[in-house]
Parts: C-alpha cells; sequence; structure tokens
C-alpha cells in the first residue's frame, strides 16, 4: 500500500472538488428534467431548451436559483444565510467561463424561476440538495487520525502470545517504539502538518482520547456508579443462572439495569466510547495513577486483549511495582482492584484448565488477589471500597461551595 504523501492529498483534494462539482451539474440537469417529466415546464419548450446533454463543472453559488437568490439579497428584497452556512460565494452573474450553449440554459432556468410560480416555489433553498458535507481539511485529519490510531493498535506493539506475555506500558515507551517506524512517522507528520512535532506529545494525545480507565470509579460519576452495581448484579444473576440455580421461583424474572446517561461519566470520551449500554469501544485501557518513576505518561493496555491477557498483564505489573519499584500498600491497592474487578469474568470465561499453565485461571487470580490482599493487610470490600484521593478531594471542594 502506498502511503499518501502532502502532495498526494492536495492532488485528491483537487480531483475531489473537482467531482463535487461535477456531481452538482448532474443533479441539476436531473432537477430539470424531473421538471419536463412532470409537465411543470412551459408547454412547447425543447429539452434543450432547459437542459444539456454535457453541463460543465457547476459550483456551490453557481445553480440557476443561487444566482436568483443572490440577486434578491443584493437588492434587498430577501435575507438569507443560505451561503455562509454552505460556504459557498452568491453570485449575481452567470459565469462567463461556461460555454455559450449552457449559459443560455441557465439563463433559461432563470427567467422561469423569476416567472413561473410554481417553478419558482421549486426551486428555493428548501428543496434542493444542500451538498453540504465537511470540510476537506476535517476529513483528511480524521482519516489520517484513524491510520495513525489503527497504528498504534498494531500486534507488533501489543504482543501476547505463549512466547511473550501481554505487558502493561506507558505512552512514552510506546512513542519510543514508533520513532524507528517510519511509515508511522510520515503519516504523523502530515497529521501535525510539521516536521519537528513531538512524538511522545502526539502519541499520548491520540492515546488519551481512545482510552478508558481501567476502574469503575476512574470512570463514573456517583449516579454511574449506582447504575455500575445495578449491572453488577444483573450479570451476577445471570451467572447463576447459568449454572443450573433455578431464579424463577425466588426472584421472578432478573431485572434490566438501566442505560447510562452522559452525565454518569467523568468524562465526555468515555461517554463517547461507552455510550447508554456501556459497551467498550475504546482502543486502549488506562491506569491512571500507576505511572512508573521518571516516566509519568499514562500507563495503558490494549483494549482488544481478553481479560485474560488484561489479567495476566495487571498482575505482571503489580509484581513489577511491587518487588522491583518496592510501591507502598497504597499505591497497590488499586492495581490489586483491578485485578479483582477481572476475576468475575475470567471465572465466566477462562475457567477451565488452561494447557499452558496448568490451571483454572479464573480460579488462580482470585486466590492471587486474596492472597496478595491479605499480604498487604487489605480486605477485598477494601479493594472494591478504593477510590483516588483526587476524585475525593474534588467531590469534597464541591459539597463546601
Amino acid at each position: 500500500m502506498t502511503l499518501p504523501t502532502r502532495a498526494s492529498l492536495d492532488a485528491a483534494r483537487i480531483q475531489s472538488a473537482r467531482l463535487r462539482r461535477q456531481m452538482i451539474a448532474a443533479q441539476e440537469e436531473l432537477d430539470w428534467r424531473c421538471y419536463r417529466l412532470y409537465g411543470l415546464l412551459p408547454a412547447g419548450s425543447d429539452e434543450a431548451d432547459f437542459e444539456h446533454p454535457t453541463p460543465p463543472e457547476v459550483a456551490l453559488g453557481e445553480r440557476a436559483f443561487e444566482i436568483v437568490l443572490a440577486r434578491r439579497v443584493a437588492a434587498g428584497q430577501e435575507s438569507t444565510t443560505w451561503f455562509e452556512r454552505h460556504a459557498s460565494t452568491p453570485i449575481t452573474e452567470i459565469p462567463d467561463h461556461w460555454p455559450e450553449d449552457y449559459r443560455g440554459v441557465v439563463q433559461r432556468r432563470i427567467a422561469l424561476i423569476e416567472s413561473d410560480r410554481n417553478i419558482g416555489l421549486i426551486e428555493r433553498p428548501e428543496y434542493k440538495r444542500r451538498w453540504n458535507s465537511p470540510s476537506w481539511e476535517s476529513l483528511e485529519q480524521a482519516a489520517l487520525r484513524d491510520w495513525l490510531l489503527a497504528r498504534l493498535e498494531s500486534p507488533r506493539y501489543w504482543a501476547a502470545s505463549a512466547e511473550q506475555l501481554p505487558q502493561i506500558t506507558s505512552t512514552s515507551r510506546l512513542a519510543d517504539a514508533l520513532q524507528h517506524d517510519a511509515e508511522f512517522m510520515q503519516i504523523a507528520e502530515l497529521y501535525a502538518g510539521h516536521a519537528d512535532f513531538r512524538t511522545a506529545q502526539l502519541v499520548a494525545e491520540l492515546v488519551a482520547s481512545e482510552a478508558v480507565p481501567f476502574l469503575p470509579v476512574l470512570r463514573y460519576t456517583e449516579t454511574g456508579l449506582r447504575k455500575r452495581a445495578q449491572w453488577e448484579e444483573t450479570w451476577a444473576l445471570q451467572r447463576r443462572e447459568d449454572a443450573g440455580e433455578d431464579l424463577a421461583s425466588s426472584i421472578g424474572k432478573i431485572p434490566v439495569p438501566p442505560k447510562y446517561q452522559s452525565k454518569d461519566f467523568l468524562k465526555s470520551d468515555f461517554w463517547r466510547l461507552r455510550g447508554g449500554l456501556d459497551v467498550p469501544k475504546e482502543r486502549w485501557i488506562s491506569y491512571p495513577g500507576c505511572e512508573r518513576g521518571a516516566d509519568g505518561s499514562l500507563v495503558i493496555a490494549w483494549a482488544g486483549w481478553d481479560h485474560l491477557q488484561q489479567a495476566t498483564a495487571l498482575a505482571t505489573c503489580f509484581i513489577d511495582r511491587k518487588e522491583r519499584e518496592g510501591w507502598p500498600r497504597e499505591r497497590l491497592q488499586p492495581l490489586l482492584a483491578g485485578l479483582l474487578e477481572l476475576v468475575p469474568w475470567l471465572k465466566q470465561w477462562h475457567n477451565d484448565m488452561h494447557p499452558d499453565f496448568g490451571a483454572r485461571m479464573g480460579d488462580y487470580y482470585a486466590s492471587f488477589v486474596s492472597e496478595e490482599a491479605r499480604a498487604l493487610q487489605f480486605t477485598l470490600d477494601d479493594l472494591r471500597a478504593w477510590k483516588p484521593a483526587a476524585t475525593a478531594a474534588r467531590r469534597w471542594r464541591k459539597k463546601v461551595a
């Protein structure tokens, strides 16, 4: 696949604009053909009077009704925001660069719009195709951004196999690896708009906008946490039912939890990525507060990993921070809380005997969390109740105010 360059993107922009003008012209011919087929054009008029077999390109603002509208605005007979809304230039004269025969067709269209009540009613902004689309600049930026995000998710940066276990990393370490990715750097330069961009800053911004924290307390507001609790109760009941327990006689139908709203999430990006049913659509899982030493950048994992791979990476991170970094128990607490969050899903999807580990991984991680919590003098309820100090401080200040 050939990567885009500034020259190829500029050429594509010119070609896109040309095709759009051709489509506008074709739509005009289609409109006036329909007027003829419905008998709205003057009796006895020829097809060539109001239609053209090979129209030239027509830009926004150059259609017959737009010229009529621009003339009325110039004469103070009408006020409109049509041209501003559609980023088109109002003109009051038929373009000189058109062929003479097409200029004649447009002139007859203008005269009919001004003289015929029915055509004048139809040839109005309310009934014409708007051709309102995002700017080329925004489309180009979105395409480059999507390419960069897809590259950041490349398996080369998120290995997960029996030979190479999944590992949590940071945006800075990811950026360091990308420095050697010539294709990424080429597209990143186009996206940034200049060659001296900072790779670490660019990667951090891209990842942060597509990442959701690993713990509920870092994702939801108070209302969201209450809804999350209801969802967890429903999941627990469903697991009991899946295990063969008869719940119909005791609780009846399992209740349907409420949908989330934007106010239930701490950040608008979380709401954008999760939506009303809290379906994970993020590309990365973030671990705020788990930064390592001098590397203060965001700690992340790939959201495409399954629950077992996520648990493996998080457990490895926990052991590293505990044994190599010497973290105090308070900093280790949220990491264990994150593992505890994964345990029900590990028991649901990964509790068969694992061929590589020789254990039932749901049971294994349940024991791992319990033992590590006990060693740090935490109960499982302590892990579930963990809250970041910053969040607690924000809520306290709001309450006092």
